[in-house]
């Protein structure tokens, strides 16, 4: 049961317009920032909750058992709280956020209201939308392995053990020319084969853009050029002559993970698991595979 005092229980009863929401937020690295609906700054609990976002709630739901609730804060990119950039490079995905009702009058009258994760960011302009999730959307995240076909490993962490540090799976480059604002080509780089950065990333080094890590959609090449499509543009935009380091992707087979990779052994998936038509089909005779040997050798 949630326990409320009795000074703000009796500003509550009282019908006055005193209160004001505060939110905290623990972003992925480690840095906490407060903003608050108010018009003017609030401090509490050694955090000082900014109004210059203009930050507004929407309707909050909330539901019994584990029926995942939430509601959204909009507000303004302001470059000292929330840029384009840090939500672009995902630092405030999956951010940790408190949601506070408070009495800007005196910040000791105070209620946690809930607390929650930053879903998914919309940007439009010089604003922002931020989805918020209770902490019951944990609930609906896979737990274990679950058997399929496809590696459940992500390239490069502790359960792949593939290194992408090694050359043959980084290029350090430049943008040669701009095709559109989510697709780049570089120089060509014949070490690399066609199609290899497919499913890699993007991350910039420098300029405005630094430190903005994107995922690549496609890799093709045309002439002496690597065209590198991306799945939606940097912050700042493309431009000719910015740094980059492309990493080589991963579509998860188990092909792929032997023979680009030479990773089998830590394949984290089920190559063998029979398909959709062999688990429904039926004996044809004479057909092959059916002297009870093995099907994978």
């Amino acid at each position: 049961m949630r326990v409320i005092s009795s000074a703000l229980a009796a500003e509550l009863a009282s019908g006055t317009t005193t209160l004001c929401r505060c939110w905290k937020a623990l972003r992925r690295d480690g840095v906490v920032f407060g903003f608050t609906d108010h018009d003017r700054d609030l401090t509490f609990g050694s955090i000082t909750f900014q109004a210059q976002t203009g930050l507004e709630a929407s309707e909050a739901e909330s539901a019994l058992g584990l029926a995942v609730g939430g509601g959204e804060v909009s507000g303004a990119l302001v470059a000292d709280a929330i840029s384009e950039g840090d939500i672009a490079s995902g630092l405030w995905d999956g951010a940790a956020l408190e949601t506070w009702l408070v009495d800007w009058r005196d910040v000791t009258r105070r209620l946690l209201l809930d607390t929650g994760q930053i879903g998914d960011i919309s940007r439009r302009g010089e604003s922002f939308t931020a989805e918020i999730r209770s902490l019951a959307h944990l609930f609906d995240q896979e737990q274990g392995r679950r058997y399929q076909a496809l590696c459940s490993a992500e390239l490069g962490d502790t359960r792949c053990t593939v290194s992408l540090n090694a050359a043959s799976r980084r290029l350090v480059t430049a943008v040669a020319s701009v095709v559109d604002p989510s697709t780049l080509s570089i120089l060509s780089a014949p070490a690399f084969s066609v199609g290899v950065f497919a499913g890699g990333t993007a991350q910039w080094i420098g300029g405005a853009n630094d430190g903005v890590r994107l995922s690549i959609m496609s890799h093709a090449r045309v002439g002496n050029q690597e065209v590198i499509a991306l799945w939606g543009p940097p912050a700042q935009g493309l431009f000719a002559g910015q740094s980059i380091t492309l990493t080589v992707g991963c579509d998860k087979r188990f092909q792929t993970c032997c023979s680009r990779f030479n990773n089998g052994q830590n394949f984290r998936g089920f190559p063998h698991i029979p398909g959709n038509d062999f688990a429904m089909g039926y004996v044809r005779q004479g057909e092959a595979g059916l002297d009870g040997s093995a099907l994978v050798a």
